[in-house]
């Protein structure tokens, strides 16, 4: 299931190679929510991985930005010991100025056609 989220990119930090064959980058969104007259903000870490690392180069830190992710959860079990772990993993971003422009619908207008009153039916 994917999700998305919009907000303003206040971290992004450098890829790096975990592994030989596994590439990492994480940053950092602020969202901001109001309630009741009140403002809570609450501040989201996101990862990409592999070739999607380079998803950040196109948006910098202070954009408004729009986070298309998944969420993820591991199980590890070391010494005996359980741990769970949850990654937002960003898949897509992009400019929210940019977003809401292409969602602003374009309205037609026809200039060539017929009037409403014209008697062209054949019946």
């Amino acid at each position: 299931m994917s999700y998305e989220l919009t907000g303003k990119l206040i971290e992004k930090y450098d890829a790096v190679q975990r592994t030989e064959t596994f590439r990492i980058r994480e940053f950092v969104v602020e969202q901001t929510d109001e309630n009741n007259g009140r403002t809570f903000t609450s501040y989201i870490k996101f990862q990409c991985t592999q070739d999607r690392t380079s998803i950040l180069d196109r948006v910098h830190t202070g954009d408004q930005v729009k986070v298309f992710f998944n969420i993820k959860g591991s199980k590890s079990e070391r010494d005996g010991k359980v741990s769970y772990w949850t990654n937002l993993d960003a898949w897509r971003i992009e400019s929210a100025i940019d977003a809401a422009k292409q969602q602003v619908p374009v309205q037609e207008t026809y200039t060539d056609m017929p009037a409403a009153d014209t008697d062209d039916l054949p019946f």
